[in-house]
């Protein structure tokens, strides 16, 4: 969308009379979201207590894919309004893209019990039940949104992976060709993804270099190799959000994860099971991988584990990988794998400890012949992040770091006792630039530092840099 503006000719000084010379300049507006996030901050300019505004504020921060300020609207307007459905439903799916679905899965079942409708939060919460490793949770939640709306592509596309990562090869593709023949360019990056998942990580990078432009389809290629290594939980993130885990942790799911599985099979089993007293044997057996509108329930999922006390992980055993880095080469579809595999060392993947040499039935009774296995060395620790993921303050944006530098000086001139101590700070933020307060210690220290600002009327917000983000000090 664009909108022409006239621009004026300068003109010397006196001539004004003469009359002046205009022409069109064609100035492009900002993005849609942009803009509905730029009229619910005038709003809240005006009333910052508004929720209707903070909810506007939080969607549309989170269509611009900046998912700190919209956790930060969303816990406000919870704050506020504890039953706020669309809230939670809002905060839910900032956790859940920012890989955390133990802290997603609670807000999900709360939106449902505040009234939230089911066809707006299952497929989102299925994912949540993927990343978790429980892929039969999250397969009954995909095919109950399927019930109520079958051309939801989305929801189609996850279930047809989370089939690939139940081993289930033949509904993988019934799920995804429909898809497929429509020419859903989408639908082949989830076949790229499935395929890589069932151990075909060849065929998995053909399609992508074939279906994406440019090179990044070969900078695919060493994630698309990695996908078999990864646990079910992992390889959900990172084929349906593209979160990878670091070197360390491939293979390696947070241990509360297993909590909740047991726990939400321990619940299952108090389910009853089996045809209803009365009711009929001969009842027809539908094909769950044949008729995606089969007719599932979704029980909710206890809210326990994701507020459990967390056992300490296990403490990782250095494991040799293959030399190639895929580093150096993210793919730029995916924005948080630059990191994911920095700290693999060369080598190939190491085999299990071999029996002893008479095997299983001979002396030594099948016993791990200790003489064959590496014993692990200590690694030395990776050096700290030049980066490092900081907490700030945010109190302006803008393009322009000049005019930022105005602002930074008046807001200091209104609060010098909030802001003083502090040095400004900018990072982009798409075309334009945030303007930071900071770092803060903690969480809490960024709560007290806005609501501080407010009671003095400047409207702020908590921002996390990630690892890898660049700030740099802005001149007074």
């Amino acid at each position: 969308m664009l909108a022409a503006v006239p621009a004026m000719v300068d003109a010397p000084y006196g001539l004004a009379a003469q009359g002046v010379t205009a022409r069109e300049v064609v100035q492009p507006l900002p993005a849609p979201q942009v803009q509905r996030l730029n009229r619910a901050l005038v709003e809240l300019a005006r009333r910052p207590n508004n929720v209707a505004a903070m909810i506007e504020a939080g969607e549309a921060a989170f269509g611009v894919g900046d998912l700190d300020a919209a956790r930060g609207f969303f816990a406000r307007v919870v704050q506020f309004d504890p039953a706020n459905g669309t809230a939670k439903l809002g905060l839910a799916r900032v956790y859940l893209q920012q890989g955390l679905p133990l802290d997603a899965i609670p807000l999900f079942n709360a939106a449902r019990t505040s009234g939230v409708r089911a066809d707006a939060v299952l497929t989102d919460q299925a994912l949540a039940f993927d990343m978790l490793g429980d892929q039969a949770s999250a397969q009954a939640a995909y095919l109950g949104v399927l019930e109520r709306n079958p051309s939801d592509n989305e929801a189609r596309r996850r279930w047809a992976v989370s089939q690939a990562i139940s081993g289930n090869e033949a509904g993988f593709y019934n799920a995804l060709g429909p898809l497929l023949a429509q020419g859903d360019k989408a639908a082949l990056r989830a076949r790229a993804f499935g395929l890589a998942i069932l151990g075909q990580p060849d065929r998995a990078q053909a399609i992508a270099q074939g279906a994406m432009p440019g090179e990044m389809g070969a900078r695919m290629a060493p994630y698309l190799a990695y996908m078999e290594r990864l646990t079910p939980a992992q390889q959900a993130a990172a084929a349906n959000l593209g979160i990878f885990p670091r070197a360390a942790d491939i293979g390696r799911d947070d241990p509360r994860f297993a909590r909740f599985a047991d726990e939400n099979a321990a619940d299952a089993l108090l389910e009853p099971r089996g045809a209803p007293l009365g009711a009929s044997v001969d009842a027809p057996v539908s094909n769950e991988a044949n008729s995606p509108v089969s007719q599932p329930v979704v029980q909710p999922v206890p809210e326990r584990a994701a507020q459990s006390t967390p056992t300490p992980a296990p403490t990782p055993v250095p494991t040799q990988t293959p030399s190639a880095s895929p580093a150096s080469a993210a793919p730029a579809a995916l924005a948080s794998v630059d990191d994911a595999f920095a700290d693999i060392s060369a080598g190939a993947a190491g085999d299990p400890p071999a029996l002893a040499a008479n095997g299983a039935n001979g002396p030594n009774g099948g016993a791990v012949d200790i003489t064959t296995i590496d014993i692990p060395r200590e690694v030395e620790a990776p050096p700290e992040p030049v980066h490092p993921r900081r907490i700030w303050v945010q109190v302006a944006t803008g393009r322009d770091l000049d005019a930022l530098g105005f602002d930074w000086r008046r807001l200091v001139r209104r609060a010098p006792d909030l802001l003083g101590d502090f040095e400004p700070h900018v990072t982009r933020w798409g075309v334009a630039n945030r303007l930071l307060a900071g770092p803060v210690d903690s969480d809490a220290a960024a709560r007290d530092l806005i609501n501080a600002l407010a009671g003095k009327g400047i409207k702020t917000f908590a921002y996390t840099s990630p690892e890898g983000t660049q700030i740099q000090s802005l001149e007074k």
